[in-house]
């Protein structure tokens, strides 16, 4: 009961101080499983979203929340877990990177020794032939690097594990494809969870959004919000393509974004 009165009145104030006008241009708000994927720039686009939905999308759609931020206080933990019902996620999570390639085996320097400024050997040592040749070993490299982690093992899909369970158990979910936030004005580049959700979960319906404005209220390294004006413009829904790679899809889908800007 105590969540629901906070979720109320946090409603209230988000609507107080952005408006959170929500504005449905490329399809109708629709109580269906959806993954809403939007631009990203302030911790309060997660509020922002939830806040536009209405209350019966609310209740079945969950946004993901940076663990370091928003479990960094027991308050913070509260409303994300109690009001937003959020699902945490790890920030700088995503596919493995690739080792680098393994170092050339070592050479063996062979040196040829010349005895015209070498000291004088000690009585009871034998001197070296002539023309002999001393093998030097180099040091030996480090060991290799474990290889890649194939595409849908479960070492690659971990980060994502908390949003696959959540669809999984008929949630919808939010998500913000860039990864971490944005302070140009201008998404980048979509980080490939969003591909890999579509391509697991194709019946799930994938709904573009643009927030605009709320990286005013909040800038990037403020902790006081400022009451200004904002949006939520949600899309037509795109999707995944028989066959359609990796980056091409994500491209796409950044510009189904980046095209709701100026609707």
């Amino acid at each position: 009961m105590l969540a629901k009165f906070t979720g109320w009145g946090l409603l209230a104030l988000i609507r107080l101080l952005t408006g959170a006008q929500a504005r449905w241009w490329g399809c109708p708000p629709k109580a269906e499983q959806r993954i809403y994927f939007a631009n990203h720039q302030s911790h309060l686009d997660l509020v922002m979203i939830w806040a536009a939905l209405p209350e019966e999308l609310r209740s079945i759609t969950r946004p993901i929340a940076a663990r370091d931020y928003w479990a960094n206080t027991p308050f913070k933990r509260w409303i994300t877990t109690e009001v937003f019902h959020a699902i945490y996620v790890e920030r700088g999570g995503g596919a493995p990177v690739v080792p680098p390639a393994p170092p050339e085996p070592p050479a063996v320097e062979r040196i040829d020794p010349s005895f015209d400024d070498a000291p004088q050997p000690l009585a009871a040592a034998e001197p070296e032939p002539a023309g002999a040749q001393i093998e030097i070993p180099l040091p030996q490299p480090a060991a290799e690097p474990s290889p890649l982690a194939p595409p849908g093992s479960a070492e690659a899909l971990a980060p994502l594990q908390p949003l696959i369970e959540a669809l999984q158990s008929g949630d919808s979910i939010i998500i913000f494809p860039e990864g971490t936030r944005g302070h140009t004005g201008e998404p980048q580049k979509f980080k490939s969870g969003l591909f890999t959700l579509a391509q697991m979960f194709p019946e799930v319906v994938l709904v573009p959004a643009w927030i605009d404005n709320v990286q005013r209220v909040m800038p990037k390294g403020e902790v006081v919000p400022v009451p200004i004006l904002c949006s939520v413009t949600f899309g037509a829904p795109i999707r995944l393509e028989e066959g359609e790679e990796r980056r091409p899809f994500l491209d796409r889908a950044r510009e189904a974004v980046v095209a709701l800007r100026n609707v």
